[in-house]
């Protein structure tokens, strides 16, 4: 059994018969080498499954699913809420973070935040492939950008942990199964009035994580791995 693990968005069922995109077969058929009569994997939401080419056509991998592997699981919703930078670390932040279990992406615009648009198509390319290399099922959602004080109106019972680096508190005890959201600030942290609005929710929890001041990238990875070490044991 090959360990190569393609997300497939369609259905996937049991003997199901269908194809690969272009990309998907380049990859598998040239850059892999695995040819007709072997077999990889196929995973979404419904699962992970063994698919076995049948057939190579102009390109293109033809395949059947001859058994399911494994089913999915109850996974803890981690958000990440964050204010988009520079494309380089950006990149970097979406891989690591969907690796460390990040369910969803809120990318948010803030008075501070310098890029202010993003290629969508580029940034769920990498959360799938990190998807694929981290044996997850689940791929992780990547919402629209949205303005900061919308962001927290719509998420006024949201538990969220607020990267803070004037807070004293460096500790967390959160233990409830509800969705949990990280929120990092753009290069240069949020405004005063914008701190003040988000200490306003109801359950924010602020949380210092290192007393140097952070790049937004190293501080999302460092408050994602805080969090699941924190929600695992």
């Amino acid at each position: 059994m090959s360990n190569i693990r393609l997300f497939f968005k369609e259905s996937l069922s049991l003997n199901l018969i269908s194809k690969l995109d272009k990309s998907q077969s380049h990859y598998l058929y040239k850059v892999m080498r695995i040819n007709i009569g072997q077999s990889f994997s196929l995973f979404n939401q419904s699962g992970e499954w063994e698919a076995k080419i049948n057939e190579i056509e102009k390109g293109i991998v033809k395949f059947s699913v001859i058994r399911k592997l494994r089913s999915t699981n109850n996974e803890r919703e981690v958000w990440l809420a964050f204010s988009p930078i520079k494309l380089n670390y950006l990149n970097l932040m979406i891989q690591k973070a969907t690796e460390l279990g990040v369910t969803k992406f809120i990318p948010i615009l803030t008075d501070r935040t310098i890029v202010r648009k993003l290629n969508d198509k580029r940034l769920n390319k990498i959360i799938i492939e990190a998807s694929e290399q981290s044996n997850r099922l689940k791929v992780p959602r990547l919402e629209k950008i949205i303005k900061l004080n919308e962001f927290l109106k719509l998420n006024q019972n949201t538990n969220i942990v607020f990267g803070d680096l004037n807070t004293n508190n460096s500790k967390i005890n959160f233990k409830s199964s509800d969705p949990l959201c990280i929120l990092i600030g753009p290069e240069g942290d949020f405004t005063v009035k914008e701190r003040e609005n988000i200490l306003k929710l109801k359950k924010i929890i602020p949380l210092k994580i290192n007393q140097n001041i952070l790049r937004s990238e190293t501080a999302a990875i460092s408050m994602i791995s805080i969090i699941c070490f924190n929600l695992l044991f």
